[in-house]
Order: structure tokens, then sequence, then C-alpha cells
């Protein structure tokens, strides 16, 4: 067994042919699937035990959110790669593969995010991998670009957890993805956690993937996603800046959350996102909060500049 695919689902019925027809199809095949089902109410959990007889389903009596899930897989997988991968997505056949022989290859790499392409546009990219900026902002690298201009480089921040590989051994050295989350944010808040401990993050531009994009959510932009979104990026903040480094970035935070609080509210959502911050700002000192270690100074440093690049990327990608 080379490789744990783990997929959480909720309420994802109608997307698991899909799912499961591409990953049957894979050219490796030295793979196990785990479903993690978060409670679902829509037959999901009989579905797969009829249709899918082979996979390993695991039931959760409710939602545990995206993190709770994926940690419930990556702890049942019995690989030494977890790759974690969204209901919504349809894999190219050396998917598997790819991701597989970009990870095994260096021990100092976390994980690897492939080149997810939006599902009814395929001629756009949904993300190249992921990277957060010095004023707070998280985004996706080419999405909305066109497929044909390439995204190179193997350089992100962080992985996009809705198609991606990881190292299980990080997971137990360094802790799971954090489940105060429930979602969203989450897995910059891991690829940031593994960034301080020396290990890096990629991207796989040969591992391929179709993505719908906010299947469970179901939208874009909503009341829930809004409010959760800025209440993680607080803690997101609060448990990975040392106090030193948190003062330092506290004005150019300040900007992005101003500007984002602009953003939401001309879309309808400036009560949700103030909701949002107010939470976050209350409860984030109820996080697990590392302690600052001098060893991961160099890396803390190496992190700002990380910082520093994302905001000009993110410049470039407006």
């Amino acid at each position: 067994m080379k490789v744990s695919v783990v997929i959480p689902n909720y309420n994802g019925k109608k997307f698991l042919d899909d799912c499961m027809e591409a990953l049957s199809k894979q050219t490796m095949k030295e793979f196990e699937v785990i479903i993690v089902d978060n409670g679902s109410t829509d037959g999901s959990q009989a579905y797969i035990k009829e249709k899918f007889p082979s996979v390993v389903l695991i039931e959760l009596q409710e939602n545990t959110g995206f993190s709770g899930a994926v940690n419930v897989g990556i702890k049942a997988a019995k690989a030494k790669y977890v790759l974690l991968l969204n209901n919504d997505t349809k894999v190219f056949p050396d998917f598997v593969k790819q991701l597989y022989d970009a990870i095994r290859g260096n021990k100092r790499i976390f994980s690897v995010s492939s080149q997810m392409i939006k599902m009814y546009q395929p001629e756009q990219y949904d993300g190249t991998g992921d990277f957060y900026s010095l004023i707070g902002w998280a985004f996706a690298r080419g999405a909305g670009k066109l497929v044909k201009d390439h995204q190179y480089g193997a350089h992100i921040f962080t992985s996009c957890a809705g198609a991606a590989i990881y190292r299980k051994s990080v997971f137990e050295k360094m802790g799971y993805f954090d489940e105060d989350f429930f979602a969203y944010r989450e897995d910059i808040d891991v690829g940031y956690r593994a960034r301080i401990y020396g290990y890096a993050n990629r991207y796989c531009e040969k591992a391929k993937v179709y993505h719908v994009g906010s299947g469970t959510s179901g939208s874009t932009h909503n009341a829930f996603k809004v409010k959760l979104g800025v209440r993680n990026n607080i803690y997101l903040n609060y448990k990975n800046m040392p106090f030193f480094f948190l003062l330092c970035n506290l004005p150019f935070l300040a900007v992005g959350y101003i500007g984002k609080w602009i953003y939401f509210k001309k879309k309808g959502f400036g009560k949700e996102y103030k909701e949002g911050l107010l939470e976050g700002l209350r409860t984030c000192r109820s996080l697990d909060k590392g302690p600052f270690k001098w060893k991961h100074l160099p890396n803390y440093i190496a992190i700002q500049f990380y910082l520093l690049w994302g905001l000009v990327l993110g410049i470039k990608e407006m």
C-alpha cells in the first residue's frame, strides 16, 4: 500500500459516482480509498456500501467539519502518504502516481498540491496551490486564469487540501488539522505549521483534477463561509505568529481586515464578516498556540519573506 486516499463526505451522494469512477481508472493501483462520512442525511452511507463495497467507509454520527473528518481518515490510513480529495472532483488517470512521485523523493516535503481545474469551465484554473500574505489574505494561485497560460513553479505557501498529498509522519510529529477551524483555512494552518517545523509545500503541475468547487457549502460566497473564513483568519494568525511577529504584522493585518470588510459589505455580508471577526478575537485565546522555540526562528523569518511574496503575488493575481 503506497497511498491512502481520504475523501470527506457530507451529503455528497450526487458527486460520488464521478469521483470514484475516476479513481478506478488510475494508472497506479497500490492505494486504498477511505471515505469518512460526516453524518450525511442524503443516503450517502447506504449508497457507498452498495455501490463501492471495496471502500473503507467510516461513519461519523454528526458533521465534524472538514477538519474532523479528514483527521479520522488520516489516523485510519495504512500508507505513509495520505492523499486528501474532495468528493466533488474527477482526477486524471495518472493523478495518484504523479502526487506520489512528487512527494516521496524528498523527506523535507510535507505536502504537494495539484493542478485544480474548474469542472464546468475547464479552460480555467480553480487553483494551483495556496498562498498567504502579510495582510491576512489567502488566495488560490491561478484561480480564474486560463489553463493554456500554464502555471509553473513548484514553490507554494501551502497546499489546497481539496486535492493534495501529505506525509503522514509529519502530522504525527506536529499535530493534525485543527478541528476548532471546522472548515476553511484549516489547510493553510496545517501548511503554516509544517513550515514552522522546517518542512516545505510544493505544487505538481502534472497532477491534474477537475473540481466543482463549493460542492458542500453550495456557493462561492455565503453567510456561513464568510463568517467562518474571517474567524479562522484570526485563528490562523494568532496560532502561528509569535507575539513579536504578530505585533510587527499587525498594521498590515489591520489594512487587510478593513479591506475585506469593505469588500464583503458591498457583497451584502458585512454583518457576517463583523460577527466572524469579533468571534475570532473573542475565542482565539482558547486555541492551542504552540510555544515559541528558538530553533524555529530561521523558519519564522523565512515565513515572513513568504508572506511578503504572497502579498506581491496577490496583487498580481487581481
